[in-house]
């Protein structure tokens, strides 16, 4: 008799024991607890813990209540002006309601990827391609409220979406780089254009100041001389200045030819023969119309030429 009371006792044990290993179930922090009973939804969430089901009569659904990061394939589009793209964007959503997350929809996870995929091409296809380069904030936000608004009814609230890379064909790469380039070429040239325009008053004004003081050019020379022979990189060749030049022509000119006297002034009296010997000597002047034949009796400067 004692005999079956023990092992009446040991199947019963074991018994509970099994049915404690099959109903008993652990459900983490970040972890919330769906049971069906028979199919049915039953009333409140399990929290956190430890909890216990009816084993093969309830079904225990766990939802995670983490944000999930969810990337979303590139997707390929003609944007508003006709430019062929691919852009590439994530997702972070989170479950806030679990029962509406396991009831509503078969795959929650599945469902969010296929409206941010189909939300992105549309987003393509209403933008410029200007928009999808420099105004992603806007686009952003636009994706993620047409993705927010059927996933709320799912239980799922979309945290953020960002638009990754947006890729470009090659020859719209090319081209952009070669706008790019003619733009900073055309700032290039009216920057320099207005740098000029500013020194060349700034020169007109020096000219001014300099042709009042002739000396100011050589001294400008010689600055440019100094600035040029720091470098040691080049042969100088340093020109005459200007008024050494006219100094030299002036030494050149010839002085104006001074009157011949054949008798001395104020005197009747003829030069001796030596002088007109000497006077001989010298080749003849050219005659003047200004001079006249002298008189043996003029009393004057007579014999001036």
């Amino acid at each position: 008799m004692v005999e079956e009371l023990v092992a009446a006792a040991a199947a019963t044990g074991s018994a509970g024991a099994v049915y404690l290993a099959a109903a008993a179930r652990v459900i983490k922090q970040y972890e919330r607890g769906v049971v069906l009973r028979f199919g049915r939804l039953r009333s409140g969430v399990r929290a956190p813990g430890f909890t216990m089901i009816v084993p093969f009569v309830d079904r225990l659904n766990k939802v995670n209540m983490q944000i999930v990061t969810l990337p979303v394939p590139a997707q390929e589009g003609i944007t508003r002006d006709n430019v062929t793209v691919r852009v590439d964007a994530v997702v972070y959503f989170k479950v806030v309601d679990p029962a509406a997350a396991i009831i509503r929809v078969e795959d929650y996870r599945f469902a969010v990827s296929q409206i941010a995929q189909t939300s992105l091409r549309s987003i393509i296809g209403k933008s410029d391609l200007d928009d999808l380069l420099s105004n992603r904030e806007k686009l952003n936000q636009g994706l993620e409220l047409m993705i927010d608004n059927p996933a709320v009814e799912w239980g799922v609230t979309i945290d953020r979406v960002e638009i990754k890379d947006v890729s470009l064909p090659e020859t719209m790469k090319r081209s952009m780089a070669r706008q790019a380039e003619a733009d900073r070429e055309r700032r290039a040239r009216v920057i320099n254009a207005d740098a000029e325009l500013q020194a060349s008053k700034k020169l007109a004004e020096a000219a001014g100041v300099m042709s009042q003081t002739p000396s100011a050019l050589q001294l400008r020379l010689l600055q440019t001389i100094v600035a040029v022979a720091a470098e040691k990189n080049s042969t100088l060749v340093l020109p005459f200045p200007v008024e050494l030049l006219r100094f030299l022509e002036r030494a050149a000119q010839p002085e104006p030819a001074q009157g011949l006297h054949l008798h001395e002034p104020h005197t009747h009296e003829p030069l001796p023969p030596e002088a007109y010997d000497h006077e001989q000597k010298r080749e003849p002047a050219p005659a003047s119309p200004h001079v006249h034949d002298v008189r043996e009796d003029d009393t004057g400067t007579a014999g001036c030429m």
